[in-house]
């Protein structure tokens, strides 16, 4: 792994290594992240990660003494504007090669997790982003001007691989504030990414996981914490041949399971072709 802040003379060359291992340019092509002309998109995207893997900032390099080692702007900011490009696609070929990787590593018993999360992007000084939306952040116990981003990973307890991501707007059009953008073209996988910002969390999580099955990920269980947990939300999950662990929440429901009931403070496992209920 390279550390973020190397500024070492041997980070290029490493992550040069790392890149031509992982096979990140067939993985783009597969992706639809490609360029008809100039600097290959390929280039473009190692410039890019070898900048955030130093901890440099595109604007400031480009501003700064170095700038003859890059091109123009423009292209930089082109590339990572363009709705054509299937970035969550390429996101997951990723995450299937490396979490295959580290399957022939490890013991087969080990067992293998989904975590799934949620997290509030806060642009309370933003107006005229799209989708921007008021949202219920959990944690302030307050509505937010921004996002919601929900993000799906793959762990094995050691390691963390991102497998899917969605930048949530609101389902709710009376919550959004602005909506998608005349200028895109809506056969593009970009409008197709702004259209499953508008979906219910619920039904867009579901969506990450049968996305990362359907690629080939494999996991044991999704973990989730308390607002996932529901009734609802582990049937939905089941159905895809997932097993379930869950914090539930501290409610008067009690969970029966196995001809027994668990209040709050248990953290039940839901297995798929198994009974598990909720009754008051």
């Amino acid at each position: 792994m390279i550390n973020q802040m190397s500024q070492n003379n041997h980070t290029p060359n490493t992550f040069s290594d790392a890149i031509r291992e992982l096979q990140i340019g067939k993985l783009m092509r597969k992706s639809n992240i490609t360029k008809s002309c100039g600097i290959s998109a390929y280039e473009v995207l190692q410039f890019l990660l070898l900048l955030a893997f130093q901890g440099k900032n595109l604007f400031r390099f480009l501003n700064s003494k170095h700038k003859d080692q890059a091109v123009s702007k423009n292209t930089y900011y082109r590339f990572l504007n363009e709705t054509s490009y299937n970035w969550s696609k390429f996101l997951l070929l990723l995450a299937v090669k490396v979490t295959t990787a580290f399957a022939t590593l490890t013991r087969p018993e080990r067992v293998n997790v989904l975590i799934l999360d949620d997290s509030v992007i806060k642009r309370n000084r933003s107006k005229s982003v799209e989708l921007l939306a008021r949202i219920y952040d959990h944690v302030d116990h307050k509505f937010q001007k921004g996002f919601t981003l929900l993000t799906l990973g793959w762990s094995d307890g050691y390691s963390f691989i991102p497998t899917g991501f969605n930048m949530l707007s609101s389902a709710n059009k009376a919550n959004r504030y602005n909506e998608v953008s005349d200028k895109i073209d809506h056969r593009t996988n970009g409008y197709k990414f702004r259209k499953e910002s508008m979906m219910h969390k619920t039904q867009a999580a579901v969506l990450l996981i049968k996305n990362a099955l359907k690629a080939g990920v494999r996991a044991d269980y999704v973990l989730m914490d308390t607002w996932f947990t529901t009734v609802p939300m582990i049937a939905d999950i089941l159905e895809t041949g997932m097993d379930v662990i869950g914090m539930v929440k501290q409610l008067k429901q009690r969970y029966t399971y196995h001809d027994k009931q668990y209040n709050h403070c248990i953290h039940p496992i839901y297995h798929s072709g198994m009974d598990s209920q909720e009754s008051k």
